[in-house]
């Protein structure tokens, strides 16, 4: 062989051995930060434990394209006013996708609850039709008597989460009823063994204006506190989450007063509610931006026994926090900063997401 031509294949082979260990190294690293059984954390240096991951997200206005038997979903049909087509309901369901697993740094969260989807096909299709569909994930749904016909719902890896029942509950106080969406309650075991119960919740709006509509909120959160007394009652020192859309920050009157959400300073006391997301420090600071203010609506609330660290689940203040990456996000021309990338901006497309920003929480599994 011509010397030069050797010499110039062994120069080719070397680039192409460099490449493959490079290769090699990056596979290497992604199996270590993913765990094919649960896909959560990788266990503490100490072998004390693994993390999970719960997110909320309202997925703002998540229509599917059909027409249904109510006028909620008119706005949102091809030849309604915004357009509504396949192709947009196809990208905002790919971008779901992306949210959701991007979560969790490419490793699938444990819980996910949601809220403003229109019917069980919107999430069989995201959880089916997307790159979700290679994980066991598996949707709780109900049609709740909102007048838009939208819903909270959740969606859980089921090899992460064990359910042992699930229902949900009217948002009815004696005989005062609620035309809105219903509260989610869950019960399982996280990790396999720990027991956790969880409320996804999306209280009514301000829409009204926010004196005339907090009692529906008071009423709501009279609902979930009865029932969390219920569980304190027959399990003392329950595992106990409260997440959603309040519609409210976590200094209202109907999160403090009526539902009894401290915040988190101790000493905690076991059978009493904590709420993480009173003092978000990084940006943007919230979940939702009304005109030039951020506010803190999507929230996580959780029991004091889960911020005691000699117990099975541990989380705290600081393992709650919203996803906010540059993508979810664009310039707020009017009011300055920035503000969430919406699905659409009046009756504009703009190809966005949602309104509101995923809320995370960590949780720990203490052996």
């Amino acid at each position: 062989m011509n010397p030069a031509c050797k010499n110039f294949r062994n120069q080719v082979m070397n680039q192409k051995n460099k490449l493959t260990a490079i290769l090699m190294l990056i596979i290497g690293l992604a199996g270590a930060s993913f765990s094919p059984l649960y896909g959560q954390s990788p266990a503490r240096e100490d072998g004390s434990g693994q993390a999970y991951r719960l997110v909320f997200y309202n997925l703002e206005n998540f229509y599917d394209t059909l027409d249904a038997p109510f006028k909620g979903d008119d706005a949102f049909l091809p030849a309604g006013p915004r357009r509504w087509n396949a192709y947009k309901y196809r990208r905002k369901l790919n971008g779901l996708f992306k949210i959701l697993i991007g979560t969790g740094h490419w490793r699938p969260p444990a819980i996910i609850g949601v809220c403003e989807v229109e019917n069980r096909r919107v999430l069989d299709e995201l959880t089916g039709k997307t790159p979700l569909a290679k994980y066991p994930y598996r949707v709780i749904h109900k049609n709740s008597p909102d007048p838009r016909g939208i819903d909270v719902a959740a969606i859980y890896h089921e090899r992460q989460f064990k359910v042992i029942s699930s229902r949900y509950i009217k948002t009815k106080w004696n005989d005062q009823a609620l035309a809105t969406r219903e509260i989610l309650y869950i019960k399982g075991h996280l990790a396999g063994k720990a027991p956790l119960h969880l409320f996804f919740n999306h209280w009514p709006s301000k829409w009204q204006g926010a004196a005339k509509t907090q009692p529906k909120r008071k009423l709501a959160a009279r609902v979930v506190s009865h029932h969390v007394d219920s569980i304190f009652q027959q399990q003392s020192g329950a595992n106990i989450i409260v997440a959603g859309d309040f519609n409210d920050p976590p200094q209202a009157a109907c999160l403090t007063d009526v539902l009894g959400a401290d915040q988190p300073a101790p000493p905690h006391s076991e059978n009493a509610l904590y709420n993480l997301c009173h003092h978000w420090k990084n940006e943007p600071g919230g979940t939702q931006k009304y005109r030039s203010h951020w506010q803190i609506l999507d929230q996580f609330i959780v029991s004091g026994a889960m911020l005691n660290k000699s117990r099975g689940l541990y989380t705290c203040p600081d393992k709650a926090r919203p996803f906010a990456p540059s993508y979810l996000l664009e310039k707020d021309t009017r009011y300055t900063g920035m503000k969430p990338f919406r699905t659409y901006t009046g009756y504009r497309y703009t190809g966005g997401f949602s309104d509101h920003l995923p809320v995370i929480l960590e949780v720990d599994y203490i052996r």
